[in-house]
């Protein structure tokens, strides 16, 4: 997401209290919450609170806008902002819909949203993708070359692929099949928590993931994401290949890094 002043709206910008940080706006769009907040652009973290609203059921294209410009108004933000949604997006349209209404296929979410906010300069991108932007460059795979996978662990399983700082977008690696059952199906923590499993015997299933995904991809890093991340996943060996299995609950704002994507032409 573009960082901008929260009352010039001027890109890059210092607040007007005198204070040095770089300020985007980011929206998160969940199944259950649309979260927001200002974002601190040198950092990636949150400055402030964040608003939570519940999403509106049945999550309407019209209806999820609403909430969201909602959030933004709760902050008085008129600057540019970044949304992660829970889904394909290409171009700002929208593909696949499995926690929202379907009625959002082949919406144009950027448009839909923006015009509910006056014309406020709006980028859409998928949430996991947003994740991985914002780990590449605040977190765990900052200044990390090669391939790089994050791995998001909640309800389903979300896929984000960055191949030296540029990212592939739109993988849906909690659909693979292994051992012939989807991944998420198998080894997201949402099926953790309904079958009440160790995390021991969780990361058992979710090395099988990692070894699937690794054959094909064979990656320099994995990056898990997500509430599940931030405890002990001793159990899950580290793969072949990648030096490193990083556990992480994702500190950084996903909605940070929206406006990252896509790159700038030259």
């Amino acid at each position: 997401m573009t960082s901008t002043d929260s009352t010039t709206d001027t890109p890059g910008a210092a607040p007007a209290d005198g204070t040095h940080e770089r300020r985007g706006f980011g929206i998160d769009v969940g199944g259950s919450g649309i979260k927001g907040g200002i974002v601190d652009m040198d950092t990636g973290l949150l400055i402030g609170e964040r608003v939570k609203l519940l999403t509106p059921q049945p999550a309407t294209p019209s209806a999820v806008a609403k909430t969201i410009a909602a959030v933004v108004n709760e902050f008085g933000w008129t600057g540019p902002l970044g949304v992660t949604y829970p889904g394909v997006v290409t171009h700002g349209v929208v593909q696949t819909a499995a926690n929202v209404d379907k009625s959002w296929i082949g919406v144009n979410a950027r448009d839909i949203i923006s015009a509910e906010l006056d014309g406020q300069d709006v980028t859409v991108l998928n949430d996991a993708d947003a994740a991985g932007l914002a780990e590449e460059h605040y977190g765990a795979g900052r200044n990390q070359t090669g391939l790089v996978i994050l791995l998001t662990f909640g309800t389903g399983i979300g896929s984000a692929v960055i191949h030296n700082g540029t990212l592939i977008p739109n993988t849906e690696f909690g659909h693979l099949e292994v051992g012939g059952k989807e991944a998420e199906k198998q080894a997201a923590s949402s099926v953790k928590e309904k079958k009440g499993w160790s995390y021991e015997k969780w990361t058992k299933h979710v090395t099988e993931v990692l070894v699937s995904i690794e054959n094909a991809m064979w990656p320099d890093l994995f990056i898990a994401g997500a509430g599940s991340a931030a405890r002990p996943t001793s159990g899950c060996r580290c793969s072949k290949t990648a030096p490193r299995w990083w556990p992480r609950p994702c500190s950084t704002r996903p909605g940070s890094s929206a406006r990252r994507w896509p790159p700038p032409r030259t």
